[in-house]
C-alpha cells in the first residue's frame, strides 16, 4: 500500500463510469440554449474516467498514507497532539452552525451569541482570569493580542517609557517574534539548571522600563516554575504586568489557574487544549483572558448580555480595535464548548492528572536508557537528550523511529537543550500504546551499539526514504507532470 504514488489520471481508463443515473424524464436541451456561447468551452476538459470502486481505492489508499491520531501514537512535545472526541467534530459540522453567516441581524443568531458569551465564561473560570475575548485566530496571534492589551495599558498611564518584555530562554520561538511585532523590546534571561527563571538575574532587569514578564508555567522542558508567586510580586513591584503563555494549559487544567498565579493577561490554545485537531495548519483560535485592569483595551466587538439579548458592542473607546475579522473562529471555539461542557470540571482535571501521570511513567522507564535534561518530575512533556555516540545523533533516532510506525517527537527544541527530544504521551494515550513506543526507544538505543547502520541509514520503511533535507527545503517541487 505504501507504494501506491498514483493520481486518480493515471488510473483512468477511456469510456470507464463511475456512476449510473436513470434515464432523463424531460428532454435534453443542447447546453448553448441555456448557458450563452461565449461562456461555453471549445474543447473537451480533461478529466478522469474511473469506475466508482477506482475511487474509492484510490483515495483509500491515498489516505492511509497519512499519520495521524486516527492511526497512531503522536508524542509531539510541546503541541499537545491529543485524540479529540469526534462528537464535537459532528456539532462543529451541523448545517444549522456551518451555515450562518457573520452579518446575520444579532436577533437571529443568539443562540450563537449565547455559546460565545458561556464559552468565554468557562475560559475564564478555568483559568481565573476576570474575561476573556474570543478573537484571536491562534496562539501567537493571542500573544500579540495580549501584548497590546500591556502596551495599551501602560500608554493610558503615562508610562510611554515601558518598552522591555522579560522573556525566559525556555521560551516557545513566538514569544519574543510577538514582543517585537507590538513595537515592544525583548529582554532575554537564562534559566537554572534546574530549569527555572534565575531570579537573580531577573531582579538586574526590573526597572522603570519594564513592560511585563512572558512566562510559559509549565515550562517548554515541562517544569512548573516552583517560584511564580515570587516572580509575580517582583514584576508588579516593578511596575509590569506579567503575562502568561498558555500553551501548556493541559497539564494544569482544574489544579492550577494562572489568574491565581498572579498573571495578568494570557492566551489559551484551544487547538491543543480543548479539542480541535491541531497540525497542518490550522484553523485554531488563541482567545486572550485578562484581569479587569485591562478590560478597556480588549478587541472590538464585546459581547455582552442585557436584558435576556445578547449584542455585540463595538462602542469601546480605549479598545485596541479589531484583531480579526468577525469575531474569531467559531467552528474552534464551539468544539472547545462543547469539550468543556462534556468533560466537566472534574473531567479535565482528570485529563491534566492523566497527561502528567503518563509523562513520568515514559520519563521514569526512558531515563534509564536515555540522558534526561532535567531529572525531576515533570508535569506533561519532559525532555530527553542525545545519547553519547560517534556517529548517531538525534535526528538518525527520530527517523529510526518512523520505521517502526511513529511520529517522532519534536526534536532539537527547546533550543537551551542539546540534542533535545521533546515527548508528551498525553492523556489519551493507554498503558500498552505507551509501553510499545517505550520498547521501541530502548531498542533503537541498542541498535544504536549494534547496528548502528540502520539507525543511520533510516527510514527504510517508508515511502520517501531518508530525505535531503536543505535541498528539500529549496527545491520545492508542488506540481506533477503527466
Amino acid at each position: 500500500m505504501k507504494e501506491y504514488n498514483k493520481l486518480i489520471f493515471e488510473i483512468s481508463k477511456k469510456g470507464r463510469c463511475g456512476y449510473a443515473l436513470p434515464e432523463l424524464e424531460v428532454d435534453n436541451s443542447p447546453l448553448d440554449l441555456i448557458i450563452p456561447k461565449n461562456l461555453l468551452k471549445t474543447r473537451d476538459v480533461k478529466l478522469p474516467e474511473v469506475s466508482e470502486n477506482g475511487v474509492i481505492r484510490h483515495y483509500t489508499r491515498l489516505s492511509n498514507k497519512n499519520f495521524g491520531l486516527d492511526t497512531g501514537f503522536y508524542p509531539l512535545g510541546s503541541c499537545t497532539m491529543k485524540y479529540n472526541p469526534k462528537i464535537n467534530e459532528v456539532i462543529a459540522r451541523n448545517p444549522k452552525m456551518v451555515n450562518l453567516h457573520p452579518y446575520q441581524p444579532e436577533e437571529s443568531v443568539q443562540g450563537a451569541l449565547e455559546m460565545m458569551h458561556e464559552a468565554a465564561e468557562h475560559l475564564a473560570e478555568i483559568s481565573g482570569m476576570d474575561q476573556v475575548s474570543l478573537q484571536p485566530a491562534a496562539g501567537s496571534h493571542g500573544e500579540m493580542a495580549g501584548l497590546m492589551l500591556i502596551k495599551a495599558y501602560h500608554e493610558k498611564n503615562g508610562d510611554f517609557k515601558r518598552k522591555n518584555i522579560i522573556v525566559p530562554d525556555s521560551a516557545h520561538g513566538t514569544n519574543p517574534s510577538s514582543v517585537q511585532i507590538v513595537g515592544l523590546n525583548v529582554i532575554e534571561i537564562k534559566s537554572t539548571p534546574e530549569g527555572d527563571v534565575d531570579i537573580e538575574v531577573l531582579k538586574e532587569h526590573l526597572n522603570d522600563e519594564l513592560a511585563g514578564f512572558m512566562l510559559t508555567n509549565p515550562s517548554t522542558l515541562g517544569i512548573f516554575e516552583k517560584n511564580i508567586e515570587k516572580i509575580s510580586t517582583l514584576i508588579h513591584e516593578a511596575g509590569g504586568l506579567l503575562y502568561y503563555d498558555g500553551a501548556n494549559m493541559n497539564a494544569i487544567m482544574g489544579k492550577a489557574r494562572p489568574g491565581d498565579m498572579g498573571f495578568d493577561v494570557m492566551h489559551f490554545n484551544l487547538h491543543k487544549t480543548f479539542s480541535t485537531p491541531h497540525g497542518g495548519g490550522g484553523p485554531g483560535a488563541g482567545p486572550i483572558g485578562f484581569k479587569s485592569k485591562l478590560a478597556d483595551f480588549q478587541p472590538v466587538p464585546v459581547i455582552e448580555k442585557m436584558n435576556n439579548k445578547y449584542r455585540l458592542n463595538y462602542d469601546r473607546p480605549d479598545s485596541i480595535g479589531k484583531v480579526r475579522s468577525f469575531y474569531g473562529n467559531y467552528g474552534v471555539i464551539l468544539r472547545a464548548y462543547a469539550y468543556i461542557l462534556t468533560m466537566g470540571g472534574s473531567g479535565l482535571e482528570t485529563a491534566s492528572e492523566t497527561a502528567v501521570l503518563n509523562a513520568n511513567y515514559m520519563m521514569a522507564r526512558l531515563k534509564e536508557h536515555y540522558p534526561v535534561a532535567v531529572d525531576k518530575v515533570c508535569k506533561h512533556e519532559f525532555i530527553l537528550t542525545e545519547p553519547a555516540h560517534e556517529k548517531i545523533t538525534t535526528l538518525d533516532i527520530a527517523k529510526r523511529l518512523l520505521d517502526f510506525g511513529y511520529h517522532p517527537p519534536t526534536i532539537y527544541f527547546p533550543l537551551i537543550i542539546k540534542g533535545a527530544m521533546m515527548i508528551e504521551p498525553t492523556e489519551t494515550e493507554s498503558k500498552e500504546t505507551m509501553d510499545e513506543f517505550i520498547e521501541t526507544m530502548i531498542n533503537i538505543r541498542k541498535e544504536m551499539e549494534e547496528n548502528p547502520e540502520a539507525v543511520l541509514s533510516a527510514p527504510g520503511n517508508t515511502l520517501i526514504k531518508r530525505v535531503d533535507e536543505g535541498k528539500a527545503a529549496r527545491d520545492i517541487v508542488v506540481t506533477h507532470s503527466w
